[in-house]
């Protein structure tokens, strides 16, 4: 094995099998999602918060925990934290507000969403292993991430995705060069569609957690808010799941801190935040199950949300508990509402997604859950400015007199 690599090895994240990462890997032979290990005692003598202060403000400044191919990269990463100071002072905690309210805005990374992180890792590391073509299924945010690096490195992409995906969505995949294929149906389906063709026409399958890279860009989500917290974490991140690899990424990017020494064994409690019309993760929390079941007839003005059968529910559910956190449900009506209301008290022109954060937290607030003086991070995802229908819908709710 090349010894150059900083991914040491990749392991099954269910039944520990250990793969070599200098060949191309998907998922393991039980079929989980694979994992990359990192040799963290090496990294750690050159990767710290001081080494952090001279380097590009991109996610590729965590080098040393990051695949070391040629990057692919349009900037991504070092997005804003927000204290939301109005929004956290309407959030009532009994007769207090959250002082201590943050918002992380992943609608500022190239192509408007957090899906950039996890293409410019995925992608860089497709290239380097000689991929001819990439192809992944997409509710809405992933095609046009995975089309804008692709076209970055010069690679062709197939993006298959529902009929009714936002139109700026598709416009965006068309505008980058990429193949659109639309199907009835939902994100699962594409995915089926994808695994049916990737063989024979020759693509490389960047889907959800079947390769093992867009994790590992997510992860530095995890990475910022300890830098820009000075080396702490926050005591609770609400996180808006679908697929859930931000959630998962997080979590395992506390880890590699933990064993780099950078913290200890406290964890930010994580909060899953999925709608009401597709909630495969909550309805598992509820029933105290380990792993989910597939949501039937998933339908939510949210589309990054829609996936009724995310494929890393096992590591999600045990994250949530090993975290002591927590898994909810908000309405659509509810997202269009808190959208309105992030935009106007915080100048944030939100996701339907990011919104449904707002929603949980007021939610969690209120049952004491969380607590008035502890430090709230809520993921915006995307930027508002490519769910022109999901914003045409609030404010004509709004001119009803809703807020």
């Amino acid at each position: 094995m090349d010894k150059t690599l900083n991914v040491v090895e990749l392991e099954c994240s269910a039944c520990g099998k250990k793969y070599d990462a200098s060949i191309e890997q998907h998922v393991c032979s039980c079929g989980k999602p694979l994992l990359a290990l990192y040799d963290l005692r090496r990294a750690a003598a050159t990767l710290t918060l001081e080494s952090l202060k001279s380097r590009p403000r991109t996610l590729w400044r965590y080098a040393e925990v990051l695949p070391n191919d040629p990057p692919v990269s349009l900037g991504e990463g070092m997005t804003a934290l927000v204290h939301a100071e109005r929004l956290g002072a309407s959030i009532r905690c009994g007769q207090r507000g959250l002082q201590s309210l943050y918002i992380k805005d992943e609608g500022l990374n190239p192509t408007g969403s957090f899906k950039a992180r996890g293409m410019t890792t995925a992608v860089s590391r497709a290239k380097q292993l000689g991929a001819k073509a990439l192809a992944a299924p997409t509710a809405g945010n992933a095609g046009g991430a995975l089309a804008a690096y692709a076209a970055a490195a010069g690679l062709p992409a197939v993006i298959v995705m529902p009929a009714d995906t936002p139109s700026a969505n598709v416009m965006e995949c068309q505008a980058f060069g990429a193949k659109v294929i639309k199907l009835n149906g939902l994100i699962s389906d594409c995915g089926k569609y994808v695994a049916e063709h990737k063989d024979r026409e020759g693509w490389y399958d960047v889907s959800t957690l079947k390769e093992p890279y867009r994790i590992e860009g997510k992860k530095t989500m995890g990475y910022e808010l300890w830098e820009q917290f000075g080396g702490k974490l926050p005591d609770v991140i609400l996180y808006p799941t679908g697929g859930g690899v931000g959630l998962i990424g997080m979590c395992k990017a506390f880890d590699e801190m933990q064993e780099m020494g950078w913290i200890g064994a406290t964890r930010p409690r994580m909060v899953a935040v999925q709608a009401e019309g597709c909630a495969p993760i909550v309805r598992a929390w509820e029933a105290h199950q380990s792993s989910a079941q597939f949501f039937p007839n998933a339908a939510t003005v949210a589309s990054g949300l829609r996936v009724p059968g995310p494929l890393g529910d096992l590591m999600i559910l045990s994250m949530l508990r090993q975290t002591k956190g927590t898994a909810l449900t908000v309405t659509d009506e509810e997202m269009l509402h808190a959208g309105r209301e992030l935009a106007s008290l915080e100048g944030i022109l939100a996701a339907p997604e990011g919104a449904a954060t707002v929603i949980a937290a007021r939610k969690l607030a209120a049952s004491g859950w969380i607590q008035p003086e502890e430090t709230v991070v809520l993921f915006n995802t995307g930027t508002g400015y490519k769910y022109a229908e999901a914003w045409q819908r609030a404010l004509q709710s709004a001119d009803g007199g809703a807020l």
